[in-house]
């Protein structure tokens, strides 16, 4: 992305006089340095260069003298975690596939859906959201130490450690009031005792999910993204072979009554478990290359007050927005047999591009805007949030289309393909995913808000924020089992899940507005405007190509060819006429098509 941003020789410190003269690109005062492609505050490309003088670094310090500019070094750490989080969303699905296959899509693989999701509830209301969202901040600020912030990072795991072993242990005695509060018993598919046995099983997760995302964020907070991209696809290539060896062992899961000795339950909850504790334990070594050396520091450091104050506010918006996911699930248990599964996968499927980009940009720009946060430099914090939030528009937005359009076939040849379902089921699978597809952009820009909300160390402000989505989503979910028959409360609870985003996406802008000012709304705006006109044309252009398909050819060959017709259709026409209207964040993607196709190569 920033192969126009020739200013890459910037250093700091060093011998006035050991310095050399390089040429580095020209930028207003308003602008938010390191960005590439154009300043699209003045509308001039980055041509306009000024000779400065800047000290080197003596090479005994042992600093490599030459840093990348910042927006590469952003480009290619986003870029290499998204490789890894597409290797590790797709090799994700393939595990929930496999699951449909070996388990179907009926009361077993719900109930499985509801245990599994319990360690991750526990975690993030333990430790697993303060440290994905406000610990890589202060990390940050900590490598300011004289240490380097070694001893406020062990004191920071040594608190994890304890109050991750002893929400663990409490967790899977809690096995049944969690089941009691997730699953209505009062309908007739539910299968509460599947659902605590196979919690007890995989609740034990959460120490290690927990270790994972502490050591995530040391590395992250280090400028090292690799290895915790990578290790979620362990985790899943465990899960794959765990499901292979259920599907090979004689005979089905007991369902009345429930046994806990059952061999293929034993299978499935403890396999499934140690896929996450390879996830955690995969990450030791790279820890220990980082330069971090582990000790048990006991005392306070002044700091953890701090700590403690946001880790406070991380919880309530955690425990506001599993009130949600709580009455969701509930509401999803009334409706017909494989809700709760159809909701999971379309969520899968919702992530998978979101997981890509959104995700893998996340990572990479925490601890750019802690930084700028760290130094108050509101531009800069500004710049990366309004190009952020540009570029997830260009890419989001046509992929929303897309899937709107190819919802049903996609869950046709997921599912109905393989015998996991009948049609009828596959369709509603589709038919949730095609309605998910709108939430998708004002999803991605709630988490990007959340980010720069915790970048400034202001972890109130997104709870407050995922309290309004809530007050709005619940009593209408609550109206989905009334407005809607059994098969259509999926589709309803999913509508609402869309339209919660839409209310936070819009206050989080407006509480920005209030905190930092000028957002360069206008220019977000006038994106969002031109790839909701390119993606209405692209979903069009895709519809029509699937009346190519005949109808003859059945239900399940009809879906195996409008999916890549419609999609292929769909989001050339969306990506190309972006690329035509030249919208300068639709640069990077062209580049790299370019490299693959010579008649983009000319216009790029």
């Amino acid at each position: 992305m920033a192969d126009e941003h020739r200013g890459d020789r910037t250093v700091a410190g060093g011998d006035p006089t050991d310095a050399e003269t390089v040429l580095l690109p020209r930028y207003p005062a308003s602008a938010a340095i390191g960005w590439p492609t154009r300043d699209l505050d003045a509308g001039r490309p980055y041509d306009e260069l000024v000779t400065r003088v800047i000290p080197r670094l003596p090479a005994k310090l042992g600093v490599e003298p030459v840093t990348p500019a910042p927006g590469r070094s952003l480009a290619r750490s986003s870029g290499r975690i998204a490789v890894a989080s597409m290797a590790s969303r797709v090799t994700g699905f393939l595990g929930k596939v496999l699951l449909a296959v070996v388990a179907g899509t009926g009361a077993v693989n719900d109930s499985f859906n509801i245990a599994n999701t319990l360690p991750n509830i526990v975690v993030e209301l333990l430790l697993g959201g303060v440290l994905a969202s406000v610990i890589v901040p202060l990390l940050v600020r900590s490598h300011d130490d004289p240490d380097g912030g070694q001893a406020y990072a062990q004191r920071l795991v040594t608190m994890a450690l304890v109050v991750l072993a002893l929400g663990t242990v409490l967790a899977v005695a809690a096995a049944p009031v969690f089941t009691a509060l997730y699953v209505d018993r009062s309908a007739p598919e539910a299968n509460p005792a599947l659902v605590t046995a196979l919690a007890y099983l995989l609740l034990p997760q959460i120490l290690f999910y927990g270790l994972f995302a502490l050591i995530s964020a040391i590395l992250n907070a280090k400028n090292v993204f690799g290895p915790p991209a990578w290790a979620p696809v362990l985790n899943n290539l465990v899960v794959i072979v765990t499901l292979t060896v259920y599907a090979l062992m004689p005979g089905e899961i007991s369902l009345n009554p429930v046994r806990m000795g059952d061999p293929k339950l034993l299978v499935l909850g403890v396999g499934v478990t140690l896929g996450i504790v390879v996830q955690a334990v995969t990450l030791v070594p790279a820890l220990a290359r980082s330069g971090f050396r582990f000790r048990w520091r006991w005392g306070l450091d002044p700091r953890m007050k701090e700590f403690g104050g946001l880790a406070a506010w991380i919880v309530g918006y955690v425990a506001v927005s599993q009130a949600g996911f709580v009455v969701t699930t509930r509401v999803l248990t009334r409706g017909t047999e494989g809700g709760v599964t159809a909701y999971t996968y379309a969520w899968l499927l919702f992530q998978l591009p979101y997981g890509v980009l959104g995700v893998s940009l996340l990572t990479a720009i925490m601890p750019r805007m802690s930084r700028a946060a760290a130094d108050g430099d509101a531009a800069r914090l500004v710049g990366d949030l309004s190009f952020a939030a540009r570029l997830s528009t260009v890419v989001f937005v046509p992929v929303s289309g897309v899937l709107a359009v190819v919802g049903a076939p996609i869950g046709i040849v997921v599912f109905a393909t393989w015998g996991t379902g009948s049609i009828a089921n596959a369709d509603r699978l589709g038919q949730t995913l095609a309605i998910a597809a709108f939430g998708l952009l004002p999803f991605a820009l709630v988490m990007l808000q959340l980010r720069v909300f915790y970048a400034m160390k202001d972890a109130r402000t997104p709870t407050l924020i995922m309290l309004v989505m809530t007050a709005v989503k619940v009593p209408l979910l609550f109206l989905c089992p009334v407005l809607l028959d059994g098969e259509h409360i999926v589709l309803g609870a999913m509508l609402v899940n869309a339209a919660a985003y839409f209310v936070g996406a819009i206050l989080g802008q407006i509480w920005l507005w209030v905190r930092l000012g000028h957002l360069r709304s206008k220019r977000a705006l006038r994106v969002i405007l031109y790839a909701c006109g390119a993606s209405a044309l692209g979903a069009l252009a895709a519809v029509f190509a699937g009346f190519a398909v005949p109808a003859a050819l059945g239900p399940v060959l009809q879906a195996w060819l409008k999916l890549p017709l419609e999609g292929l259709v769909g989001l050339t026409v969306s990506f190309g006429l972006l690329v035509a209207l030249r919208i300068p964040e639709t640069q990077p993607i062209a580049r790299r098509a370019a490299r693959f196709l010579p008649v983009l190569r000319a216009r790029a």
